[in-house]
C-alpha cells in the first residue's frame, strides 16, 4: 500500500514557543498518555505537568504546562520582569513573581512556567542548575522514547547549543545551559518530540515566523528582539521571518529551534483540505493573542514530481524479441513500456520503444533495452509529470478479494480495480471480464 503523506501546517501569526507547541499537538489528537509515559521515563525531577482548557480571545484552545518546584522556577511570566521594568518588591505569592494572566482571566495556580525565555551561561557562572549539552543528550537517549523521537528531540537541542554558543562565542562543548537546559525546556522539546512522532507527521510546512520588537530582559540584562539565538537560528536555517509591530517577544529559541528541526517545506499547496485544527494557548499577554494553530492538511491538488522517458528506434529487431524486452523491463519496474510505429530515413519502417522510469532506475533499464535488442542508442528524457495522490486497497466481494487503486482529486474518490485481482476472480467463477469489473466497482462504491 502506499502510505500517504501526514502534513502538518504550523500558523505561527503569534510566534511559537516550546509549551504552545506541545499544547498545539495535544489538541490536534496526540496521545496524552503516551506523552506522560514518555515524559514519566525522563530521569529529571522537580516537575509536573498540567494540561487544561483555556480561552483566548473568547477561543477554546489546549495550554500546556510544566509546574516546577521552586529550586527551578524562572521569570518566564513576569511581563514586567521580561520588559525591564521590575519593581524593586514584587508583590508577595508566586515565590516573589508577579504573575501575568493572558486576555484578563487566571486559571492557574501554582508557579506555572515554560521554555519562553533562555539564557546561558558558559563556565565560571553559577545560577541555578546547570546542564551542558552531552547531559541532556543522555538524558533524551536514555528515556522510554521510539527512535524517531529521541532524533527530533536531539536535534532540537544541537541547533539551540549551536545558536546559544555563537551568542556567546564559545564552542558548543563549553555552554552550560541555565532556562534552555533546565527542567521546563527539556520537558517542552521532548514532549514536541513525542507528540510529532505520535501524530505520524511526515511533513511540517512553516511559511514564516511572526516576531515582535524592542527588548526584553534576561539574566545577562536587556537583550534587543529577536533575541540573538533566535536571529542565528532564523540566519543559519534560512527561516522566513516576519517583524510585526509588537512590542515583546513572539518567537522562542526553543520555538526557532523546533522550527529549524522539523520544518520541511515554507509553500503551502495551492488546495488543500483541513483534516483537524489543534490550538495551544501562550502564557504572555501582547496586543494579539498568545496562540498557536496547528493543522493536519491534505493536498488536494495533483502531486507533481519528475519522471524520465527512456527512447530508441529500432528496425532491425523482430516482434518476439520486443516483447520479451517489454516483459522484461515491466518485472524490473518499468512504470510503463510502450511501443509506436515509425518511419526511419530511407522510408525504412521500424518501432520506437518507449519505457517510462523512476532515475534511480536508468541504468537498469538501459542495461536490459542494450542486452535485448539491436539498438545503439537511448535518448533519455526527464518529464515533469502530474499524477493524482493514490494508494492500495483490498476489498471484500462476493467472489473473494481484490485489489483496488484508489485515486483522489477535488474531494472525491476514483476507484481503479486491478487487472491481476480482476482475471483471478474470472477464472475462479467462470465470470467474464466486464462483469467482474463492475462487481469491484459496486463495492467500492458503497
Amino acid at each position: 500500500m502506499i502510505m500517504e503523506k501526514k502534513i502538518l501546517y504550523l500558523e505561527c501569526e503569534s510566534g511559537i514557543s516550546g509549551d504552545m507547541t506541545v499544547a498545539a499537538l495535544l489538541d490536534l489528537g496526540a496521545d496524552q498518555g503516551v506523552l506522560e509515559r514518555a515524559l514519566e521515563s525522563l530521569s529529571v525531577s522537580g516537575f509536573r505537568t498540567v494540561v487544561r482548557r483555556v480561552k483566548k480571545a473568547g477561543l477554546d484552545m489546549c495550554d500546556f504546562d510544566v509546574v516546577l518546584d521552586r529550586e527551578h522556577e524562572n521569570h518566564d511570566h513576569d511581563m514586567e520582569y521580561l520588559h525591564g521594568r521590575r519593581k524593586d518588591h514584587m508583590e508577595e505569592g508566586a515565590h516573589g513573581h508577579e504573575k501575568a494572566h493572558p486576555e484578563g482571566h487566571s486559571h492557574i495556580h501554582e508557579n506555572i512556567h515554560s521554555e519562553e525565555v533562555h539564557h546561558v551561561h558558559v563556565h565560571g557562572e553559577h545560577v541555578h542548575e546547570h546542564r551542558g549539552l552531552p547531559e541532556i543528550l543522555h538524558i533524551i537517549e536514555h528515556g522510554d522514547l521510539t527512535e524517531r523521537a529521541k532524533a527530533t528531540a536531539i536535534c532540537i537541542f544541537k541547533i539551540l547549543a549551536a545558536a546559544e554558543a555563537k551568542a556567546h562565542g564559545v564552542p558548543v562543548d563549553q555552554v552550560h545551559f541555565h532556562e534552555v537546559g533546565a527542567v521546563d525546556s527539556i520537558v517542552d522539546i521532548v514532549a514536541v518530540a513525542v507528540c510529532l512522532d505520535d501524530l505520524g507527521i511526515t511533513d511540517v510546512v512553516v511559511p514564516k515566523l511572526n516576531e515582535g520588537q524592542g527588548t526584553v530582559r534576561c539574566q545577562h540584562g536587556i537583550l534587543p528582539v529577536p533575541v540573538p539565538a533566535v536571529m542565528n537560528i532564523v540566519e543559519a536555517h534560512k527561516l522566513p521571518l516576519h517583524i510585526t509591530e509588537t512590542k515583546g517577544e513572539l518567537v522562542t529559541p526553543t520555538g526557532a529551534a523546533i522550527v529549524a528541526a522539523v520544518r520541511t517545506g515554507s509553500q503551502l499547496p495551492e488546495v488543500f483540505t483541513v483534516e483537524k485544527m489543534g490550538m495551544g494557548a501562550g502564557k504572555r499577554t501582547y496586543d494579539r493573542a498568545s496562540m498557536l494553530r496547528a493543522m493536519l492538511i491534505s493536498d488536494e491538488a495533483e502531486d507533481k514530481d519528475l519522471i524520465y522517458k527512456l527512447e530508441t528506434n529500432i528496425d532491425d529487431c523482430t516482434g518476439e524479441s520486443l516483447g520479451y524486452t517489454m516483459d522484461r523491463l515491466m518485472e524490473a519496474g518499468a512504470r510503463d513500456v510502450h511501443y509506436t510505429s515509425v518511419y526511419m530515413k530511407k522510408n525504412r519502417p521500424a518501432y520506437q520503444l518507449n519505457v517510462i522510469c523512476t532515475k534511480e532506475d536508468i541504468e537498469h533499464m538501459e542495461e536490459i533495452i542494450f542486452k535485448e535488442t539491436t539498438t545503439i542508442g537511448i535518448r533519455r528524457i526527464p518529464m515533469e509529470r502530474t499524477i493524482l495522490r493514490r494508494e492500495m486497497r483490498t476489498v471484500q466481494t462476493p467472489l473473494g478479494t481484490a485489489q483496488v487503486k484508489v485515486c483522489r482529486y477535488g474531494g472525491t474518490e476514483r476507484y481503479f480495480p486491478e487487472y491481476n485481482s480482476i482475471v483471478a476472480l474470472c477464472r475462479a467463477h467462470g465470470k467474464n471480464y466486464q462483469e467482474v469489473y463492475q462487481m469491484i466497482e459496486r463495492v467500492c462504491g458503497k
